[in-house]
């Protein structure tokens, strides 16, 4: 992984380095109509 320090005028909200899903952000074409953000957890 890459990192780049950016600057950025706008941020909406933090989360930590998870792979989430819901609210527009989708796995696969899926899980993207989720009413909230979801941190997806293999069991």
């Amino acid at each position: 992984r890459r990192m780049v320090n950016v600057k950025v005028d706008y941020v909406g909200f933090e989360i930590p380095d998870y792979f989430v899903v819901g609210y527009g952000l989708d796995f696969n074409g899926r899980y993207r109509e989720l009413p909230a953000v979801y941190r997806i957890v293999r069991q």
